[in-house]
């Protein structure tokens, strides 16, 4: 599995959890339709922590994972961020100008 399909896959299960009892609707309807997921990169730990804020900042569901530091990137470290699922144009807010993973 590619590096870019286990960070999907690790993001998207903390926002599939916060999402239960929040919008549990919305996530049945992401379910429902393909459940959308896309891997991108961005700079740094700042850059994420300013992505996961701006979606926030939409009402978009947006949950960062921290590395337990057991391998190579120090314990703590953000190296990942879910954002949705959420109506397209407003997750395009925030990542349309990364690139894919």
């Amino acid at each position: 599995m590619s590096a870019g399909k286990i960070a999907a896959h690790h993001a998207t299960l903390a926002c599939y959890t916060a999402m239960q009892s929040s919008d549990p609707e919305l996530l049945r309807r992401w379910e429902h339709t393909g459940q959308t997921k896309v891997a991108l990169r961005c700079a740094d730990e700042d850059e994420m922590q300013h992505l996961q804020a701006q979606a926030q900042s939409l009402n978009l569901c947006a949950r960062s994972i921290r590395d337990a530091g057991r391998t190579q990137i120090a314990a703590g470290s953000r190296t990942v961020l879910g954002i949705g699922p959420g109506p397209a144009r407003l997750v395009n807010q925030v990542t349309s100008r990364l690139k894919l993973l």
